[in-house]
């Protein structure tokens, strides 16, 4: 029976494929025989031909005919300025300009330039150069040689919006009568916001003249012999519109051709004694003299806020004003450092804790950096005024040096001082203990026991005293130029007794500069003695030149190289060096004719 069923499966398939192959067999060859009748038989055949002409349907074609385009328009390079406060737009707060004349120079412009140049940001004198002459001790003089007076103050706005318009935020016109307290006046304008047009002065106040009755009036316009302040934006106005104020110029009052330019410009009409409620006033003097009147105005309180005063005849005037507004200026700053520490007395001896209020002695002293372990704990040294006490783990007692024990003498008086100024009883006897602590953020620190002698109560007292010297306020220092590209050039000057810390400067320069890549450049200045050999083994600098060019040789690739020049010193100045004189250390010579080994100049 099983074989039975195994035949007829057999016989299922043969008869299958005998089918199969007869059906293919009569099958028509090409297909559009059987759809000739279809309309989409001719699209179909249009796609095989396209095919066929282009490949396959999956290979994309590039049409490269005419391709990249050209740009219509050339991109040009972005240049950007050098300074960052070019491009951020930062500008310094006043120029001022002092409209003067040839006669005055040595004398009113000549003191002008010694009570205001220190205060303010730029000074430019001005006057008509028909006939210069060149041996003027003032500098920033500017002459024109258009002598036409209505014309002058227009050669002036010219001049400061050709030169310094983008540099200033405001400028000050005034003769050369009046004495500008730049204090006051910086003061001023620095609470005036920038964003608007100022024209800012005292109005002239002058609505008649007999004798040129048709002339028009100038009472709304600000007077120049009390001062003019323009803002930049102003500025920028009147130099659009410079054409017709020349052309409008009528007078040679120059209150009305810079009023009347203002208000066709910027279309101010007329002068705007506040903004802002801010003020800038001026005082205008009855009496010439000022030695026989200033103790009675001094109490006027129109003359202390005054930025000008006017009108100033001799240049004595001129000192005699700077050195009371000075005194003025002083006794305030006193007064308020006054008022700061009764403030943080007051705070200090509160409720609140200094760990909140972050109060710390002496005002303006950061505190000490905590140390972060046992090993970074800064040790507080033992001394008297000849010697230190454990100075380190192996010097149990070592003298003191010359400078040390001056420094140590210096803080014991200024000590002693202190205590008789606040008890006049104590009578000095002697140094009890000191300590001395060198933190490299706070400063130096001593704690010193003194023994006295109370006078009053006649008893022996121990008092304690804590001394801070402080090190100078760090800044950082932005770099002037935008990006990052300049070379930083450093220089070392090295004098014979200072190859030793030379070397330990250059093993950090490496590790801290040259491994990291940094576009630095080193320059060795080495000073060597009237007879000290510079050639050869015997040479002094020769452990530290060698170290220099082996340096050099290792980070040549990156750029980064260490140069030197020798400089030969006179015999004068090539006397043996004195250990003791650390302070000293950067000069040669006698005391009497010391070199200094390097400064710095900024031209």
């Amino acid at each position: 029976m099983w074989k039975l069923c195994n035949i007829s499966r057999n016989q299922y398939f043969l008869v299958g494929l005998l089918v199969g192959f007869l059906y293919s067999y009569y099958m028509p060859q090409d297909l559009t025989e059987i759809v000739t009748e279809c309309p989409e038989a001719t699209e179909r055949e249009h796609l095989l031909a396209e095919d066929a002409k282009y490949g396959s349907e999956f290979e994309p074609q590039l049409n490269l005919e005419q391709k990249p385009m050209t740009a219509r328009k050339q991109v040009k390079n972005i240049v950007r300025p050098r300074y960052y406060y070019t491009e951020l737009g930062i500008r310094e707060k006043l120029f001022v300009g002092v409209m003067t004349t040839q006669e005055n120079i040595d004398s009113l412009a000549t003191a002008i330039n010694r009570t205001s140049a220190h205060l303010v940001n730029k000074i430019k004198f001005f006057i008509n150069a028909d006939n210069v002459k060149a041996n003027f001790k003032l500098k920033n003089i500017v002459g024109f040689t258009d002598t036409r007076e209505n014309l002058r103050p227009f050669h002036v706005l010219k001049y400061i919006a050709d030169n310094y318009l983008d540099d200033y935020d405001y400028f000050l016109l005034v003769s050369d009568t009046g004495y500008v307290n730049a204090r006051q006046l910086r003061e001023t304008l620095s609470h005036i916001s920038i964003s608007f047009d100022v024209y800012m002065g005292t109005p002239h106040g002058t609505t008649f003249d007999e004798e040129e009755p048709d002339r028009p009036s100038d009472a709304q316009y600000c007077d120049l012999h009390s001062g003019i302040v323009l803002s930049s934006s102003v500025i920028r106005k009147i130099r659009a519109n410079l054409d017709w104020c020349v052309r409008n110029s009528v007078s040679n009052q120059h209150n009305l051709n810079i009023g009347r330019c203002v208000k066709y410009s910027s279309k101010i009409d007329s002068c705007q004694s506040s903004w802002q409620g801010i003020n800038v006033t001026s005082y205008k003097l009855n009496s010439y003299k000022i030695y026989r009147d200033l103790h009675m105005i001094k109490h006027e309180a129109a003359f202390n806020r005054a930025s000008v005063i006017y009108p100033i005849t001799t240049a004595d005037d001129f000192y005699l004003l700077h050195a009371y507004f000075s005194r003025v200026h002083l006794e305030q700053i006193n007064a308020a450092k006054e008022q700061i520490h009764q403030e943080a007395s007051a705070i200090s001896n509160g409720t609140l804790s200094n760990d909140i209020l972050e109060v710390r002695w002496p005002l303006g002293v950061p505190k000490p950096n905590p140390s972060e372990s046992r090993h970074d704990i800064i040790p507080w040294t033992h001394l008297n005024l000849t010697h230190s006490f454990m100075y380190t783990s192996e010097i149990n007692v070592r003298p003191l040096s010359s400078v040390d024990a001056e420094d140590m003498q210096n803080i014991l008086n200024k000590t002693i001082l202190e205590a008789h100024r606040s008890n006049p009883q104590l009578e000095y006897r002697g140094l009890h203990s000191a300590y001395r602590k060198f933190d490299a953020v706070r400063g130096m620190d001593y704690r010193m026991h003194l023994s006295f002698y109370d006078r009053g109560r006649r008893e022996h007292v121990l008092k304690s005293f804590e001394v801070v010297k402080p090190i100078g306020l760090i800044e950082i220092v932005p770099s002037p130029y935008v990006t990052e590209s300049t070379r930083i050039a450093i220089l070392l000057p090295t004098l014979e007794h200072q190859v030793h810390d030379a070397e330990q400067f250059v093993q950090h320069y490496e590790k801290t500069c040259m491994d990291n890549q940094d576009n630095t450049f080193l320059m060795l200045i080495f000073y060597y003695r009237a007879e000290t050999p510079s050639k050869g083994d015997e040479d002094v600098f020769l452990p530290l030149k060698n170290l220099a060019l082996s340096l050099t040789d290792r980070h040549k690739q990156d750029g980064s190289r260490i140069a030197w020049v020798s400089i030969r010193l006179p015999p004068e100045l090539t006397t043996p060096f004195n250990p003791n004189n650390l302070l000293s250390t950067s000069m040669y010579g006698p005391a009497p004719q010391q070199l200094l080994s390097f400064a710095a100049a900024d031209l």
